[in-house]
């Protein structure tokens, strides 16, 4: 019986296709949390446990001590109790909660397990956010590699148009749809919720200003995170250029950055899931337009996959 491609193969047609279109500068994706006064090393890691016990430690040590701090429950159904039945309630209190609530204005006992089960648990050294074997960014940045993939004499660009004025000017055999699927549907099923964010980037007359690419800010301060690119691209300047983000209720003059994964959401987007289903000359594709938590490869990996299917047509 036929399977679909394994995670690996599409993470290979991924950055084949996208090398298509630059070059790569790689990266290892470190974050840090500031809470307590300090940074912490994040992931929960072995560094962290031992920055939490101010001493030396085992492995073995913080195994022992999550079985002891972990609430038994076997079957986590949202993501306060992922993390509890992972750490315990003093990690969960220190590096989750509010960081989370912040994020999505929600507690996370009132979001989906997938949001916090996310974040990995370990109990080695490993620093890394992500461990995927190719972690790098476009050499030259994002915007040149878009350029690239849009320099084509049958692709068209128009900025500040609605889909709505686009689609009665042009002609198509297919549509692939990338915004927020209830609007396609005229918010006939009613409006899902969605966060949005804004970016505060400020110059700093300084080599570095934090010592991780990112620092997040559960317990301090409006914003969730601090980002300095400067320590993923190696750029060798005096100067250092943050940008602190700030979640933000959508609405009028907003962007859509996040789909908000609960159960009460899961149900209304059940119905416009329904409703696309019967678009026959429609797909729907991306975090908005398919309601999921996606990150960028997983999109891109979306879109290839849907273009072999058209293409096959």
């Amino acid at each position: 019986m036929p399977t679909g491609p394994t995670t690996f193969e599409l993470i290979h047609r991924v950055v084949e296709y996208l090398s298509r279109f630059t070059d790569w500068h790689s990266v290892t994706y470190q974050v840090l949390v500031w809470t307590h006064g300090k940074y912490w090393q994040f992931p929960i890691n072995l560094n962290t446990f031992e920055q939490y016990l101010g001493r030396p430690s085992s492995t073995e040590e913080m195994q022992a001590a999550l079985a002891k701090w972990r609430v038994p429950i076997d079957h986590p159904k949202n993501s306060e109790e992922v993390v509890l039945s992972q750490v315990g309630r003093e990690f969960y209190e220190m590096f989750f909660r509010n960081y989370t609530r912040k994020q999505w204005r929600r507690d996370p006992s009132q979001l989906d397990a997938s949001v916090c089960g996310r974040i990995p648990v370990r109990t080695d050294r490993d620093n890394r956010f992500v461990t995927e074997k190719f972690q790098a960014l476009p050499k030259e940045g994002y915007t040149a590699m878009f350029k690239r993939m849009l320099d084509h004499p049958k692709i068209e660009v128009r900025l500040k148009t609605e889909y709505r004025d686009a689609r009665k000017q042009v002609k198509y055999r297919h549509l692939i749809f990338t915004g927020m699927i209830d609007e396609y549907f005229n918010f006939s099923e009613g409006r899902l919720p969605y966060r949005s964010m804004r970016f505060e980037p400020e110059t700093i007359q300084k080599e570095f200003f934090q010592p991780a690419m990112q620092v997040n800010y559960p317990n301090d301060f409006e914003y969730t995170r601090v980002v300095e690119i400067k320590h993923a691209t190696g750029q060798k300047i005096p100067v250092t250029t943050v940008v602190r983000e700030y979640p933000e209720d959508f609405g009028p003059g907003k962007e859509a950055y996040y789909p908000i994964p609960a159960d009460d959401t899961k149900v209304m987007y059940a119905k416009y899931a329904a409703r696309a289903e019967q678009e026959k000359k429609v797909t729907f594709v991306g975090r908005l337009a398919t309601y999921r938590y996606y990150n960028m490869d997983q999109v891109v990996a979306m879109a290839l996959t849907e273009y072999e299917k058209l293409k096959a047509l």
